[in-house]
Parts: C-alpha cells; structure tokens; sequence
C-alpha cells in the first residue's frame, strides 16, 4: 500500500487524512490496517512518532462506519485505553479529526475532573470511547457504563500501561468484554510482562514488530555536556541563548527539581511552562496547549511528556537531568525530529549521572558525542567513575527524627528511691446505697 488511496478504507475517512496532510502510509499503518480491518487481534511494536494512532484509528473507524448500528443504552461499540490523560486527550483530538465528515462522535473520559458530566454523556450510549482505566473501571463500579456490546477494544502505549501499575486493571476491563471480539495492543516497546499480558487476553494474535528506536539516526544531533551540578544552571541559559526561539523541552528527573528549575528560569526573566504530575489537570492542558501553539517556547517536564506527547517542531530535546533507564531516554529524544523532521539533543551530566550515563551507552551500544566547546566543562567528570547513587528518594522528604536525636525522659537514681519508699494510697470503699 503505497498511497491511502490504494486501501479499502471509507471515502470519508480518506478525505479526513487527506485534509490533515497525510501523504502516504507509515510502515507500520501499511503493516497493520490490512490485518486490522480482517478482524485480527494484533500485537503491534514501533517506534515513537511513526503513525500508531493512524495505524489502529483507520481501521477501526472504518470497521465501525461499515458496520454501523446505534449503541444501546450505557453502551459502547468500540474502548481506547490510554494510559494517562494527555495521551487521552490528544488520542481524542486525533479521532476527532478523522471523523469529521462521519456522523460518529467519540467520547472520552479521563479522571481530575468531575465524573458526573461524564456519567451524562455516556448514558444513551456511544460509538467510540478512549479512557483511562482508573476513570473507567469507577464508572463501571457506579453501573454508568456496561461493556458486553464492546467489540473492539486498542490497549495503546502497552509498556506505559504496565510502567504505571495497569495491569491488573486491564485484566478486570478485558473480563465484561464479549467472547467474540476484537483486540489490539500497541506500544513503542513490548517488554516481555507486556508480551505475557497480551498472549494472555489476546485471541490468536498477530504480531507485528517494525525496527526499535534509534536515538541515534542522522535526523538527531547529539552533544554531551560534561558540568558540576551548581553550574547546570548557568550552562542551560548559555544554551538556551545560542537560539532563544527554538521550541524546547527539557526534562527533569522529578516533579520539585521541574518546579525548582521553572521558579530560576522565572526570576531570569525567561519565558517557560511547567508539566508534572501533581499540575491539576486544566492546568496541565493549558500548559501543553500554551506550548504547542508556541506561546510559551520552553516547557519543562517530567517524563510525563516523555510518552506519546505529539507537539510539532520541537527543535530539541534537552536532558537537564539524566534519566536512570535507557528506555526512558529513548522516548525522551523521540519527542524531537519526528515525522521525518531533524532535531537536537543535549544532554547535561554531573558526578552523580556518571553511571547512569555509562549504563545508557552501554544498553544502546554507542557513546554519546562530547562536547568541551561551552563555558563550564569539566574535565574531571570525564574521567570520573563513581556510582550515580545520590542517597535521595525523588519527591520524598527527608525524615529528619533518629533514635539519637529523640529526647528521652528519665527518672534518676533517687528520684526511683523515693518513689517506691512512698506507701500506695487506698481509696475508701464507700457504700452506694448510702447517701
């Protein structure tokens, strides 16, 4: 399938692909339509930013327009599981302009907000409906939705799922599911506890597995600073100065460093967003919005950004702390250079990233290019070889009691003396009858 056109899919829909600047299939929708719209479970593995959403969307909106029929009451035909609330929302924006010239409305739910609005909207019924699975499996607890009609269901960004603890929620939404049925698995990785939970839910699955991954395709251009940590700081403005326009994200290793770096960027009179996890939701939206129709140039974040955030023309990818997977790293640079475009990535290391930068080469087979050409390079941690453990805990606090440090109250030596030399005093027993 070299163009769109060449597919069976529903005029409508070609026309949606051909308005939002579709040219021709990805290797992966070329890979997975034709098994998808053949009634296919499928287990589906490809890289950040090659089409996935497409990939499964297509098809299955295709499936849902040729065999149409209206839902029944607190039903729902077709179940997107997303595994946080961005990657549901931006799924739901997808699906909405696929469907504009079809008389399908998708619905979405997701939890920090109100769930009674939800429970309305869901009540006579719907096509098609991307969720979280926490949200979703509480509205099933409050009988606001039934899932015996749903007869396809895509698990989407599978490892995240797992990363996040879902999976034994998935197997709770799988169980109400029809025996005849439709399912898909999609993801960037499939780590083998992803494989087993798929083989276990999937029927005689499909596996399709495109090339992983390769942080260091020409398109990215990678440079390595060397820097004590009390000049991270300093050399990310020399870097952000070089081309102050440039869309940027940077990624913090946990929510207080984001915070902590946004409030310096602030008093330097730079203009950032910040994204994390405790962010209330509206605030969360508003901030990714701000950056991707370039109002604010610089967002920072936590790898919550890290998965299946689409944002066009990112310029680069900044590391301001290192993350301690390799993985992690991987879908941190995906973010920059996609859909054919190039980016750059600079990554920051101190003492204490030494090893987790050691373990990252060695996982990718590869060495990351130095760079000694800024103004605060170490030399030293070149060389260094020391462990990476800091001895903190992201986002917890420091106890700062200790058995030493715990006041202890205690009698002395003829205080005790005189206390058992005392005569215990009897109270009179007194009659209650009497008065």
């Amino acid at each position: 399938m070299t163009t769109f056109d060449a597919s069976p899919l529903a005029p409508s829909l070609l026309q949606a692909i051909q308005e939002m600047g579709y040219q021709k299939p990805t290797a992966i929708q070329t890979a997975a339509i034709h098994p998808i719209l053949q009634g296919h479970d499928l287990i589906a593995t490809a890289p950040t930013g090659t089409g996935k959403t497409a990939a499964f969307s297509l098809p299955l909106l295709h499936q849902l327009i040729t065999d149409w029929q209206r839902p029944r009451e607190l039903r729902t035909r077709a179940l997107i599981l997303s595994p946080t609330r961005e990657l549901a929302l931006q799924l739901h924006q997808t699906i909405e302009q696929l469907t504009a010239h079809i008389d399908l409305t998708p619905c979405l739910i997701h939890g920090g907000v109100p769930s009674a609005e939800q429970i309305r909207t869901l009540r006579p019924g719907t096509d098609l409906l991307i969720a979280t699975p926490g949200r979703l499996i509480d509205l099933l607890h409050q009988k606001a939705i039934k899932l015996d009609e749903t007869h396809h269901i895509v698990v989407d960004e599978a490892d995240r799922m797992l990363d996040l603890g879902f999976a034994p929620d998935i197997r709770t939404l799988f169980e109400p599911l029809p025996t005849k049925r439709q399912a898909l698995f999609f993801s960037a990785t499939m780590p083998p506890e992803a494989q087993k939970l798929a083989q276990d839910i999937l029927q005689k699955p499909i596996t399709l597995q495109l090339e992983t991954d390769d942080p260091f395709t020409t398109s990215i251009h990678h440079t390595l600073y060397y820097v004590e940590k009390n000049n991270k700081f300093a050399l990310l403005e020399w870097v952000l100065n070089q081309h102050p326009q440039e869309r940027t994200l940077i990624f913090c290793r946990t929510r207080r460093g984001a915070d902590r770096l946004t409030d310096r960027m602030d008093r330097a009179g730079l203009s950032v967003a910040v994204l994390h996890g405790e962010k209330s939701q509206h605030l969360r939206e508003e901030r990714l919005e701000q950056f991707r129709n370039a109002e604010v140039p610089i967002l920072i974040s936590t790898d919550l950004a890290a998965r299946g955030i689409h944002v066009d023309h990112i310029s680069r990818v900044i590391n301001f702390d290192l993350p301690s997977e390799a993985e992690t790293f991987v879908h941190r640079i995906g973010r920059t250079a996609r859909a054919g475009a190039t980016g750059q990535a600079i990554h920051f290391c101190d003492p204490t990233e030494k090893k987790y930068l050691i373990d990252i080469e060695q996982s990718l087979s590869t060495e990351l290019p130095i760079s000694t050409e800024q103004p605060y390079h170490s030399e030293q941690i070149k060389h260094f070889k020391g462990s990476a453990q800091t001895g903190h805990r992201p986002d917890k606090k420091k106890s700062n009691t200790s058995k030493s440090t715990i006041p202890r109250w205690q009698l002395s030596s003829k205080q005790t003396q005189q206390l058992h030399a005392q005569k215990p005093k009897t109270a009179k027993r007194t009659n209650p009858k009497k008065k």
